[in-house]
């Protein structure tokens, strides 16, 4: 059984309190969970980009009609649940699916050991005419946000993605337990994004996102995520100056570019051996 919404938050609390950060990652694989809670993660969260993004594609694969992500993160929940043992493990769950029974499906969630539920898929990565026109006929975000209601009445942690403020204060009023402050698709790597904002304005967006959940529920966490927030070294930058932010959540900087900087460094490791002699000198 996963651990009860109120224990979870409690160690959060503890954290924070001592000035530790949250963080929480994403696995594609169970071997990512595996490394990721031997690491000494807080929180894992899986949904379908993880499954595109360790297949060495774009984690927007995710967005795109190539499988049902509901269908997906059930399927992948026997692979990771069984790999982490303390762990708390949350689903990410595409709300806007016009066929899903909502609170069947959270309920099914529920009953297969994860601790709560993230926004992903998610259209808040969705701009211009096409977002205008999922919002038009009833696939927009105000269903992901009434998914977050959902799950909360079923005491299910809810972690979700909130895109402006205006997110953050909706998703939080909802009751939401963690604001996760998304930047855009992370940069760097082999499958990175290019397109992205600077670090300094993501100080500027965060602040802006932290501010209006916290005038919604004082006590609601609030992680940074994404965009230029690749590596630790960007995660110090945004804690160090965004005044009560309270962790990081990495997916693709905490299993994508790890793999493949460590694969990549032991492949040419081997591949710079030499042999004690060539054929021709051993005649």
């Amino acid at each position: 059984m996963a651990e009860s919404r109120e224990t979870i938050l409690e160690r959060f609390r503890e954290k924070v309190a001592a000035g530790l950060p949250i963080v929480g990652g994403g696995a594609g694989t169970g071997l990512s969970a595996k490394c990721e809670e031997a690491g000494g993660i807080d929180l894992i969260v899986i949904y379908n980009s993880g499954r595109f993004r360790m297949a060495g594609r774009g984690s927007l694969a995710g967005l795109m009609p190539y499988g049902n992500a509901n269908a997906i993160v059930k399927e992948m929940a026997y692979e990771v649940l069984t790999a982490v043992s303390r762990t708390p493990v949350v689903a990410g769950v595409c709300a806007t699916d016009p066929f899903l029974i909502l609170d069947h499906f959270l309920g099914e969630l529920k009953a297969l050991g994860f601790a709560g539920i993230q926004n992903f898929p998610t259209v808040g990565l969705i701009d211009g005419v096409f977002r205008a026109n999922l919002e038009e006929t009833g696939m927009g975000f105000d269903r992901e946000i009434e998914c977050i209601r959902r799950a909360h009445e079923l005491d299910l942690l809810t972690t979700p993605y909130a895109f402006d403020p205006d997110q953050a204060r909706a998703l939080t009023e909802a009751g939401a337990d963690v604001i996760v402050a998304h930047m855009g698709l992370t940069t760097k790597g082999s499958i990175g994004a290019t397109t992205a904002r600077s670090l300094d304005d993501c100080v500027a967006e965060i602040g802006a996102i932290l501010d209006a959940a916290r005038s919604a529920r004082p006590d609601v966490f609030v992680l940074c995520h994404g965009g230029p927030i690749a590596m630790p070294e960007d995660a110090r930058y945004i804690l160090d100056r965004v005044d009560g932010l309270d962790g990081f959540y990495g997916a693709s900087s905490m299993e994508r570019l790890p793999t493949e900087e460590a694969i990549a460094r032991q492949t040419r490791d081997f591949m710079n051996l030499r042999l004690r002699r060539t054929r021709d000198e051993r005649g």
